[in-house]
């Protein structure tokens, strides 16, 4: 249950840091926020799916990374699709 908390946070803020850094994808920080936790839940299951249910500092420190990366991948994926839709 903490690894996904984790998992969760983690991808908020990868999503509100993809979102602040690529502006023109940028979903606003609400839908940031949502995706990035849709994306933090899924990086952070694919990611760790070896690790097992261990909670030592190496696999917080991985979770929290492969999380945040994939609310951030998510995050740039849905601003461009969104993106390309408008654009027709």
């Amino acid at each position: 249950m903490v690894a996904l908390i984790i998992q969760l946070v983690s991808g908020a803020v990868g999503g509100n840091l993809a979102g602040s850094l690529l502006k023109k994808v940028s979903l606003g920080t609400l839908w940031n926020s949502v995706v990035g936790i849709l994306g933090g839940g899924l990086g952070g299951q694919l990611l760790n799916l070896g690790q097992g249910g261990s909670l030592d500092l190496g696999t917080i420190i991985g979770n929290i990374a492969s999380s945040g990366v994939g609310g951030g991948i998510l995050m740039i994926i849905v601003g461009l699709i969104k993106n390309a839709m408008k654009k027709k």
